[in-house]
């Protein structure tokens, strides 16, 4: 008896501040999530500028985006859950007042452990970007959540990919210490969008710190789902981080030596990709994630296939047929990742910080993989080595994702998992 009011009472559902999501708050979750999540990349257009002001070897400077992308897996593992335990609005609140903060310590940086530090907890408190599409989630209709969510994807794969073109620029003509500084004005802007335009979200349980996290291991084992996604996408995420990491140094050694911009550049053609988001979402809405999820591996394999033949080419040549797979790539990545966020959210409604944690923080490991293991397969192999080993992670992704029967999106784990879970809900 105990333990079924306790079950009840911790699965109440939760009374959203806004009772239907306007058009409005939609845009403000995306604009949030963008500038949230922009923070972790300024910095990979700057690699070069960085590591010759402060006299680092090109080992050294791919360290800062492996510290950030370490931080922000741990920021998603020990920080999301918290979503579901208190109100989301001052989360991003106090978050967005620790990202300002980091920022200004890497403007000012003047050494690597400093830098470093300050790479940690901007991608700590970055994970703000995530707290936003958990409120997406919470607060959209059933039937359009799919679509919602590809909206302020949209926000948060733009805030990826248009930073680097942002950066480059700022960087070349500025230099990377006000890129740093432009980062934080725009997140105190963040905080005070929050203020005005966000009210309190219901929280869905009274866990305390430690039952919340030890639900994370209840959830993972009761969904094979789950767990399909989190490692799907995390394969992904290996040749992305490795690309993106590394594209500054590869356009920067040569044979065109171009600069900061022409890398961040890049991004103008990876935002055509992210663009798709929202129609990905709604196709997700129509014919089920499963379908999307294979399309999306399989088109970032083919991107990264495209760009090791390419190598054969003219550099000129090369950087085309480069640009093109970056569409592709991107499109393919970013539309698994909305596919994979609808199935993890219908698992567990009362959980989804929890879920979303998950999926994220595997993702997020996966590319802290692909910038460590990235740059050293590029000092030992060369842009090759990187191409190659974005191609052998899609494989796996795919393969991961055709391991699935069509038609079946719901298993019989997950719906006994379902119920087990309760108890971690």
């Amino acid at each position: 008896m105990k333990s079924d009011m306790q079950s009840s009472h911790e699965r109440r559902k939760p009374r959203a501040a806004h009772p239907t999501l306007a058009p409005a708050v939609t845009l403000l979750l995306a604009s949030i999530t963008g500038l949230g999540v922009a923070t972790l990349y300024y910095a990979q257009p700057m690699l070069p500028g960085i590591g010759a002001d402060l006299h680092l070897a090109g080992v050294s400077i791919g360290l800062l985006p492996m510290f950030t992308q370490i931080g922000y897996a741990l920021g998603i593992l020990l920080l999301a859950p918290l979503g579901d335990r208190f109100d989301r609005r001052r989360i991003i609140l106090a978050k967005a007042a620790v990202l300002v903060l980091a920022l200004l310590v890497c403007a000012t940086a003047h050494t690597l452990p400093v830098l470093l530090a300050g790479s940690l907890f901007i991608g700590l408190s970055a994970t703000l970007a995530q707290d936003t599409v958990s409120v997406a989630a919470t607060l959209a209709p059933e039937a359009r959540r799919g679509r919602v969510i590809g909206t302020v994807m949209t926000g948060l794969l733009l805030g990826i990919l248009l930073s680097r073109v942002v950066s480059g620029v700022v960087t070349d003509t500025l230099g990377w210490r006000a890129m740093f500084l432009v980062a934080s004005a725009s997140i105190a802007l963040v905080i005070a969008a929050v203020w005005r335009g966000l009210s309190p979200i219901a929280t869905t349980t009274t866990m305390s710190y430690g039952r919340l996290l030890g639900s994370l291991v209840t959830l993972w084992n009761s969904h094979r789902s789950l767990r399909r996604a989190a490692v799907a996408q995390g394969l992904l995420s290996v040749g992305f981080s490795a690309f993106w990491s590394l594209l500054a140094l590869r356009l920067h050694d040569g044979p065109l030596h171009l600069g900061s911009s022409a890398a961040g550049a890049f991004g103008l053609a990876g935002a055509a990709g992210a663009l798709i988001a929202p129609i990905a979402g709604g196709i997700a809405d129509r014919r089920g994630p499963a379908l999307l999820t294979r399309l999306g591996a399989g088109l970032s394999l083919v991107s990264f296939a495209l760009m090791a033949l390419a190598q054969l080419f003219h550099p000129w040549v090369e950087l085309t047929l480069m640009s093109v797979a970056v569409i592709g790539f991107d499109l393919g990545v970013q539309s698994a990742l909305i596919s994979h966020q609808s199935i993890v959210y219908s698992l567990v409604p009362a959980a989804r910080s929890r879920l979303n944690a998950i999926l994220i923080t595997v993702m997020f490991v996966g590319m802290a993989i692909g910038s460590g293991l990235g740059s050293l397969v590029y000092s030992h192999w060369g842009w090759t080595g990187v191409t190659l080993l974005g191609t052998a992670s899609a494989a796996l992704a795919l393969g991961v994702r055709l391991l699935e029967p069509s038609g079946a999106p719901v298993r019989k784990q997950d719906a006994d998992g379902a119920r087990l879970a309760t108890d971690a809900v």
